[in-house]
């Protein structure tokens, strides 16, 4: 990971996308020397993992089960 100031990403911008896009490398952009942003290669999630949070979720019931005459709220 390099580290840039702030100035020299503003004054590089393009070529410093265009290393980020073509070699994917990373940069640290600092300001009077303290970290303030990380320029990393954008990644597409995957479709095929399972969220940590979601897949944690049980459903009991069959969510495409008609509802029963009951169980339809009443319209004014």
């Amino acid at each position: 990971m390099q580290k840039i100031n702030i100035h020299e990403a503003k004054t590089r911008l393009s070529a410093v996308l265009s290393d980020v896009e073509k070699k994917g490398e990373k940069f640290l952009i600092c300001r009077n020397g303290r970290p303030v942003a990380e320029l990393i290669p954008h990644r597409r999630p995957s479709r095929l993992e399972y969220h940590p949070v979601l897949s944690k979720i049980k459903i009991n019931y069959d969510p495409v089960e008609e509802l029963s005459d009951d169980e339809w709220a009443e319209v004014e």
